[in-house]
């Protein structure tokens, strides 16, 4: 989805100034900090996963990592 496609959206229910573009990359959770001027615990990251067919997304803290038998146990599976 493009941008535009995104901020038209959220225009539609008065959200479009949610929407921040910066002049440097914030591809990364550290590139992103350092954008926003904050720590990487406060960037939120998109984790996604396919399992068993199906597509689980996480939503962390920029600074955690996945415990790897936490995953298992609540999925079934290692990622």
């Amino acid at each position: 989805m493009s941008i535009q496609r995104v901020k038209e959206y959220f225009r539609g229910m008065g959200m479009e100034d949610r929407v921040l573009e910066f002049d440097v990359s914030s591809a990364t959770v550290e590139l992103a900090a350092q954008a926003l001027h904050c720590e990487p615990c406060r960037i939120a990251k998109t984790l996604s996963f396919l399992a068993d067919g199906r597509a689980i997304l996480i939503v962390a803290a920029g600074d955690a990592k996945v415990d790897n038998p936490k995953y298992k146990a609540q999925f079934g599976q290692c990622h």
